[in-house]
């Protein structure tokens, strides 16, 4: 990460452009933590400004996804079954990509950019499943429009309390994860539950005589 700031520091808006590219094709790059920290140097005499800051992170996520979409359909997936560990791409987040998108569509690719280790894979299998480009372009665009502004502004509203923030989230990251687990958990047992019933109740329900 510090490499990352350097790099940033120094090349300016280039670099945000580059880095938000790369990360959108799978290369191991923290985007949103990227975007937090770019965010808080757009606060009243930072480096850069909010608009032309949000202008440049959206067409290099834009840049990155429109590649990802071109090689996924380009190459198909057996190549990517065969060379995707490069940037990310194990057959078993592809098959579990699959399963995503065969559920939720093109809802996979509007959503999945705030979801870790699935934003590559939607784009790739976009262009693999050969979803039409415009179509592709109206929810990732849209998805990744949402995607950039919410973490530029998180990283504006901390400002200069950047890595206190940070630190913070280090600190209560293992409580956070272990709430959420067991809200989950207690969300699945009243749906089992829930639905248990549902069958019981149809099953004792008498069939009507014709």
């Amino acid at each position: 990460m510090e490499t990352l700031i350097d790099f940033v520091s120094q090349y300016g808006y280039i670099a945000i452009y580059i880095l938000m590219s790369a990360g959108l094709i799978g290369l191991p790059l923290p985007d949103e933590t990227l975007m937090t920290f770019i965010g808080s140097l757009t606060v009243t005499g930072g480096p850069f400004e909010f608009a032309p800051t949000l202008a440049v992170t959206y067409a290099g996520t834009m840049t990155g996804m429109t590649i990802s979409y071109l090689i996924g359909h380009r190459v198909g997936k057996p190549f990517l079954t065969r060379y995707g560990k490069w940037v990310k791409l194990t057959p078993k987040r592809i098959e579990q990509a699959e399963g995503w998108f065969k559920k939720y569509g093109l809802w996979t690719v509007f959503f999945g950019y705030f979801v870790p280790g699935v934003r590559h894979f939607t784009c790739y299998l976009s262009g693999v499943s050969g979803v039409k480009f415009y179509k592709y372009i109206l929810y990732a665009g849209t998805g990744a429009l949402l995607w950039c502004t919410t973490f530029l502004t998180l990283g504006r509203f901390i400002g200069n309390n950047y890595e206190s923030f940070l630190q913070l989230m280090h600190t209560y990251m293992g409580i956070s994860l272990f709430i959420l687990v067991i809200l989950a958990a207690i969300g699945v047992l009243i749906y089992l539950r829930f639905r248990n019933h549902h069958i019981v109740v149809l099953k004792r329900k008498p069939k009507k005589r014709p």
